[in-house]
């Protein structure tokens, strides 16, 4: 239930500010004048209150159930404290601010899902994982890819040049189209398995 309003906390907190970024609209203005941008109060925290919460779910993951995926989250929210923390630091927060509301928009169905999952409504369970999988392969395989790749590879390389931490923050995007790739394979198979069995399992 925690994550649950969280994540739908913060993914509308995240639309609300982004709405009237200029780089929600045209990804370019997020190397205009760049490293010198300014951070204003709404972007720094929104920063600080994801940082911390992958922080929590980093530390909170030993004392959890363990699940399959226990390594691939470990990876993932190792990966996304660095990107958050390397992005604030190099001041990427403008594009930093889009990575983070895409990755929110589908997380807030998946622990609705696991609710209805313990409560025992299987059905309200399969509709909810079947809207968020089909969110999750769309923000993550199409939207990520061609949004957020595209601009922090090639818009900024050819506004900006190729500085030389844009290795490193290109190569913890890459890390992270890699994870999704993965796990969109892992939520295919159980949406498979849920449509052939008539049940989500381990959600």
């Amino acid at each position: 239930m925690w994550r649950f309003l969280f994540y739908l906390y913060i993914f509308s907190y995240g639309v609300w500010f982004l709405w009237t970024a200029p780089w929600f609209w045209d990804t370019r203005q997020c190397w205009y004048n760049y490293p010198y941008q300014p951070l204003t109060l709404a972007l720094y925290y929104y920063y600080i209150q994801e940082l911390a919460f992958y922080w929590s779910l980093m530390f909170s993951q030993f004392t959890d159930i363990k699940r399959k995926d226990f390594l691939i989250m470990f990876v993932h929210h190792l990966a996304t404290v660095g990107l958050i923390s390397f992005s604030y630091v190099n001041n990427m927060v403008r594009v930093g601010t889009l990575v983070m509301c895409l990755h929110d928009a589908s997380d807030f169905l998946l622990e609705a899902a696991k609710m209805a999952n313990y409560a025992k409504y299987q059905r309200l369970c399969d509709g909810f994982f079947m809207m968020f999988g089909l969110m999750f392969v769309t923000t993550r395989l199409v939207v990520y890819p061609t949004w957020i790749l595209n601009t922090t590879m090639f818009e900024s390389w050819e506004l900006i040049g190729p500085y030389p931490s844009w290795w490193l923050f290109n190569g913890l995007l890459l890390i992270l189209q890699v994870l999704h790739v993965i796990w969109s394979y892992l939520i295919m198979r159980i949406a498979y398995r849920s449509l052939t069995k008539g049940k989500v399992g381990d959600v």
